[in-house]
């Protein structure tokens, strides 16, 4: 690709080295002034294509020449003296537009090497066959099937098995709800069904506080979490059990089942308190109903 040159600048300067002895040797010939104003003419046409728009602090354009003008007395210049300063003055705006149409040639110069550049980048792909694409199926794998709802639970599934089996557990029906929602519970617990026992018991304890099985109730529930391996939380609802109700039914159970949790917890310190407590306050349960769990709880522990 071919950008255009600039070349005015040397015709003027040559026509202006052929004047300038004629200048000289002349000035005053009327013909001469008129063919010096019609080149500064063409030089500032010229420089206001070089510079377009250019500021004139840094471009200044070459004005036509004025009548030489001066106070009263002053003797005039001479006519050669005038044409002389204002051949000069060409020839500084000449040489300030030969050195930027050089860098501009430069310039374009290097652009033409670009632009040959890119288009034969872009030549380049076309003009070399590229062979036919390898059918898709021979080399990407199979595609993943597309997402489907989840099946229902079939009787194969564990889910569905487990489901099974709790509705399984009769919940019984008497006069008494609260003590059927107990029961149901207890029998979650008791069938190792440890989730939905926390679930059921934790149901009965907010609908029915204050009835009779309330102290098995999170006894049972302290089980579950103790049986599933959380013996954190178990502690949490033995502690409960035998603050709220010294004398309840499942107190000392959960005041001995609370110094295994801490045993478990390998918080040594607590378990044995617990362990000593149950035995200073239910002597006769660690002598005889839970004498077994007092027994093996103890082995485990060594206090002080």
């Amino acid at each position: 690709m071919k950008l255009p040159t600039l070349n005015k600048p040397l015709l003027v300067t040559l026509a202006l080295a052929i004047a300038a002895p004629a200048l000289a040797q002349s000035a005053g010939d009327p013909s001469l002034e008129a063919r010096l104003r019609k080149l500064e003419a063409e030089v500032a046409a010229l420089q206001r294509v070089v510079f377009p728009g250019g500021d004139g602090r840094f471009f200044p354009q070459i004005q036509p020449a004025q009548p030489a003008t001066g106070a009263p007395g002053t003797p005039a210049s001479a006519p050669s003296a005038d044409m002389l300063g204002r051949m000069d003055a060409m020839e500084g705006q000449l040489a300030r537009l030969t050195a930027q149409v050089e860098e501009d040639r430069n310039r374009m110069d290097k652009l033409e090497a670009r632009l040959d550049a890119l288009e034969a980048r872009g030549a380049a792909p076309a003009a070399t066959p590229t062979p036919a694409p390898t059918p898709v199926a021979t080399v990407t794998p199979a595609p993943k099937p597309v997402a489907t709802p989840a099946p229902k639970p079939t009787a194969a599934d564990p889910s569905a098995k487990r489901l099974a089996a709790v509705r399984a557990i009769e919940k019984p029906q008497t006069n008494d709800p609260g003590d059927d929602e107990y029961s149901y519970g207890f029998r979650l617990w008791d069938a190792k069904f440890y989730p939905e026992a926390q679930q059921q018991l934790k149901l009965f304890l907010n609908k029915y506080p204050r009835h009779p099985r309330v102290s098995r109730a999170r006894n049972v529930l302290g089980r579950a979490y103790l049986d599933e391996g959380n013996p954190r939380e178990a502690a949490s609802w033995f502690l409960q059990n035998y603050q709220a109700d010294k004398k309840g039914d499942r107190a000392p159970d959960s005041l001995l089942y609370l110094a295994e949790s801490m045993r478990q917890l390998k918080d040594t310190k607590r378990a044995c308190v617990a362990l000593d407590q149950f035995a200073r306050e239910y002597p006769q349960e660690a002598a005889g109903r839970l004498k077994t769990q007092y027994t093996s709880t103890k082995s485990k522990l060594t206090c002080g």
